[in-house]
């Protein structure tokens, strides 16, 4: 995609996405097509397990994507093959489902349709069965209760229409239905069974033709608490007896295995339905011409949690040709005791047993919500209760063998703001997840096309408030940076040995910046506190007698810490290392606002660093100067009567400019005056909008800056001899309200640059600006034209919150740069720019 404008064009492309995985059951799904989809905010989120990277996202729901279900799934892979096309089901919070195409050919995604009738309440689970290969049945259920099965019609060829159509819509009992599973039961007439269970512990089996209305068969009690899933097996014949097999797990921390068999007709007596051997042997239910007998066939006692989601192995074809295939008596559990488990039946006694168990995570984590293996059954998937993906696979020749691998990983709450490393090494962002989390290349990524791939190499506060803001702090010396959080104090953390050597295997670190770091850093890591407030050195010479008595302390607490181990990265970390051991030290606390701090930024050489609050009183809307080092405060800035929403230092480090919730601007003078003193002075205040104000940004060669606001305009000013201010032009108004702007210097001479401005609603556009300064200084015509219009598809889903480009003044020699954004949709994202 690209745009030409004058002598510019700019065409833009994905680069990375963060994003964690929405906590709830049912979000995620293995397609058949070997990809992982699941939801992440408003979002439909897309990732290769071969790879460990978000391809990309899918926009069009309004609320929370509760659940995401392919067609054909991993279950249905045996039936997928020489497909054009896939599709995807996704359903959110406010009851719609959409449906997804996904063309093979070139990879491009399209919504093909919305389900016309919305449920009342959310959805809670879609399952599906693939019929054939332009035919396939799903049914959805809701917290209203009501469960509505529906056929899809595929087009013969990619790009063409889905038809759809209602077949039916049952009310099982008063309680909701969480957890469906379909199949196609053997025997004459080809009739299908529906199993439903939620609320009321019993699993409800429906059964009906395959375009009738469906027919309550029988009930299954057993079960004493929710059931959270069930699925059923595929055909097996044994010793002369067809029968499907369906597995049920529950929050009584159980799972049962469950019987159908088909009967001979000759072996079926209608009245022994009431007799004693009936009740003995199972519940019979008619479908059709065929009798099925339902019996319990297995308890599986092992986990000592919620059981939220069971599934059978995928079939795997048994022929050359891959039209055969068989059930392998496989099962996959997941808990919330934080525990995978796969059962298999023993070779000798065919008792169910637990063969593998994979898991027992570190203690900030509570347990998986799922889990799910690949269509060829040698790698599994869990989604825990942070947001994270933890993914095994089976190494093993002759012998299992489970390795962890390589996910993608990202925040599970709104990302409130983002700050590149001093030379654009690596991005930090941070979130009301609580959590901050450092973004790098790493290179020698052999399966990713130019060798470059982005993950999370640490996360350095792991915090017990909603973090709001965050600067890392520039100038020589070692990584720092300042969080703000829902809390009236500001903290400092700084890097510790493990994370600076780990540096030296991502790819963007050159030999030059590492010639800047102190060679006097002892510091190896840091450990949490029990309360997640402070982070407590872990020193790199640190005496036995020190670590015995910290155990000892330990021991009257109601929550034991497990230490830290801080160790050097040689590849990207795992959750496991994520959660736990890359936390870095607080070296400061900064004391003095009165609220809870909503902006920071730092100045370009890395003498100051500015602070706001919260505020609906001019006293408390005073923004803080620190000095770094001695973090002394420095200075008191007073001029906004409500939050300060903003706050930039221009390139020179001469003004600082802040925007706020009082519909003004203020621009202060600031001046180093001594070795600890600065002077400030208010130079401007100015009304410049009809709405709150919530970005600024600097030109970085000049003294003309950009403001957005609520009222869904950008303004273009200049500040005219350190004293006054005019505005030099506003750009056309925008779709939806103006929260981020970033102002990227690309021409010196023509005074030429982009600005990046995002939007309430997701959308990024890039603005070309230019303007030739005369004689004395002053700015003449100034000219903007709408460079390029990020694709929907690449773009965010809510409010973008922050945009930063990677280094502000380009490179004469380089023909492209990258922007971060991050945004309440959950996700940091990364764009190549070519200018």
């Amino acid at each position: 995609m690209g745009a030409e404008v004058g002598e510019m064009a700019v065409e833009v492309e994905r680069a990375f996405i963060g994003a964690g995985c929405n906590r709830i059951v049912h979000n995620v799904s293995w397609g058949a097509c070997d990809l992982i989809s699941f939801g992440a905010q408003n979002a439909v989120a897309i990732f290769c397990p071969k790879t460990a990277q978000i391809l990309t996202t899918l926009p069009g729901h309004k609320a929370y994507v509760n659940c995401t279900h392919w067609l054909p799934s991993s279950k249905f892979a045996f039936k997928a093959k020489n497909l054009e096309s896939h599709y995807l089901l996704s359903g959110d919070a406010d009851g719609a489902i959409l449906l997804w195409e996904l063309s093979l050919a070139n990879k491009k995604w399209r919504n093909v349709l919305q389900v016309p009738e919305k449920h009342k309440k959310g959805v809670t689970c879609i399952s599906a069965i693939v019929m054939s290969q332009t035919d396939a049945l799903f049914a959805s259920s809701s917290s209203d209760g009501v469960v509505s099965i529906w056929e899809i019609i595929f087009p013969s060829s990619a790009g063409g229409e889905c038809k759809l159509s209602c077949l039916d819509s049952i009310v099982a009992c008063k309680k909701p239905m969480v957890a469906l599973s379909f199949v196609e039961l053997p025997g004459k007439g080809g009739h299908l069974a529906l199993a439903m269970g939620g609320l009321d512990n019993k699993i409800h089996i429906y059964s009906g033709e395959r375009s009738g209305k469906s027919v309550r068969a029988c009930e299954l009690k057993g079960h004493t608490d929710w059931i959270r899933c069930l699925d059923f097996s595929l055909p097996t014949y044994e010793n002369g007896e067809t029968s499907i097999l369906l597995v049920s797990s529950s929050q009584d921390k159980g799972i049962r295995i469950w019987k159908l068999a088909l009967l001979n007709d000759h072996a079926h007596n209608p009245k022994e339905e009431t007799s004693l051997a009936a009740y003995i042997k199972g519940p019979i239910f008619v479908a059709g011409s065929s009798s099925y007998q339902i019996s319990l066939e297995s308890l599986l006692i092992g986990h000592e949690d919620w059981v939220y989601s069971v599934e059978w192995q995928p079939p795997q074809s048994s022929s050359i040709d891959g039209i055969e295939c068989y059930q392998p008596q496989s099962i996959l559990s997941a808990s919330m005791d934080k525990t995978m488990m796969i059962w298999q039946p023993e070779k000798t006694t065919g008792i169910w047993m637990n063969m593998v168990t994979v898991g027992e995570l570190s203690h900030c984590a509570l347990g998986f919500y799922g889990g799910h293996w690949s269509p060829s059954g040698n790698s599994i998937l869990a989604h825990g209760y942070g947001g994270s993906f933890h993914h095994w696979k089976n190494v093993g020749t002759d012998f299992d063998d489970w390795k962890p691998q390589k996910v993608p990983s990202g925040h599970f709450a709104p990302v409130s703001d983002i700050s590149w490393a001093r030379d654009g090494e690596n991005l930090l962002s941070v979130s009301h997840d609580q959590t901050s989390r450092v973004f790098s290349a790493w290179s020698n990524e052999s399966l990713i096309e130019d060798g470059e791939a982005w993950h999370e190499i640490a996360r350095p506060q792991v915090h017990g408030h909603d973090i709001n803001c965050v600067t890392m702090v520039r100038g020589k010396g070692n990584h720092r940076f300042v969080s703000g959080a829902d809390e009236k104090v500001a903290r400092v953390f700084e890097a510790p040995l493990s994370f600076l050597k780990t540096l030296n295997h991502t790819t963007s670190q050159n030999s030059s910046i590492a010639d800047d770091l102190p060679s006097n850093v002892q510091i190896l890591g840091a450990n949490m506190s029990a309360l997640g407030l402070s982070q407590k050195p872990i020193y790199l010479y640190a005496s036995p007698e020190s670590k015995e008595r910290n155990n000892n302390e330990g021991i009257d607490t109601l929550e034991t810490i497990p230490e830290a181990v801080p160790t050097v990265l040689t590849e990207p970390p795992i959750e496991e290392q994520l959660a736990w051991h890359t936390l870095w030290p607080e070296s400061h606390k900064l004391y003095g606002h009165g609220n809870e701090l909503f902006s920071l930024c730092s100045d370009h050489e890395g003498k100051l660093v500015a602070s706001s609050c919260k505020a609906q009183l001019a006293s408390v809307a005073e923004i803080w100067l620190w000095q770094v080092g001695s973090w002394k405060a420095v200075g008191r800035l007073h001029s906004h009567s409500l939050t300060v929403t903003q706050l930039e230092f221009s390139h020179d480090n001469s003004f600082l400019l802040s925007v706020s919730r009082d519909r003004h601007f203020s621009i202060f003078a600031i001046k180093q005056t001594g070795q600890d003193e600065v002077s400030h002075e208010l130079v401007v205040r100015q009304e410049a909008h009809k709405r709150i104000i919530w970005a600024c940004s600097w030109n970085p060669f000049g003294h003309e800056f950009a403001t957005g606001s609520r009222d869904k305009t950008v303004k273009i000013w200049q500040l005219i001899n350190g004293s006054s201010v005019k505005v030099l032009m506003t750009l056309p108004t925008f779709q939806s309200s103006i929260t981020a702007l970033s102002w990227l210097g690309v021409d010196s001479q023509k005074n030429r640059g982009l600005l990046a401005v995002g939007m309430e609603n997701g959308l990024v556009e890039l603005w070309t600006l230019s303007n030739t300064r005369n004689e004395n200084g002053g700015v003449a015509a100034p000219n903007a034209a709408l460079a390029v219009r990020f694709d929907p598809f690449m773009c965010h889903v809510s409010a973008v919150h922050r945009l930063r480009w990677r280094n502000a003044k380009k490179s004469e020699d380089s023909t492209s740069v990258q922007l971060a954004s991050c945004g309440a949709d959950h996700c940091v994202r990364l764009f190549q720019v070519h200018v």
